[in-house]
């Protein structure tokens, strides 16, 4: 873990990052007078594997989906879209 000041932070951000980026620290700390009070950290990535599919079976499509969009749309638009 790597504290810098802010003043070093503002001058070196793009290196900073780098150094999180490239794995060499795992997280730098910025202080203010001598006191960390942020962290910047590597965010990790989601898999596409968590995230499709997650709402399976937690809702259903009814099967008169689109009953009555002509309606709709003429209300809409003034005519029908098809």
């Amino acid at each position: 873990m790597l504290q810098v000041s802010v003043r070093e932070a503002k001058a070196d951000l793009s290196k900073i990052i780098r150094l999180v980026e490239s794995k060499r620290e795992d997280e730098v700390r910025i202080a203010r007078n001598g006191q960390p009070v942020v962290k910047i950290v590597l965010i990790q990535p989601t898999p596409a594997s968590k995230r499709i599919g997650i709402a399976e079976g937690k809702f259903f499509v009814p099967d008169d989906l689109d009953a009555g969009s002509e309606e709709i749309a003429a209300s809409l638009t003034g005519g029908v879209l098809f």
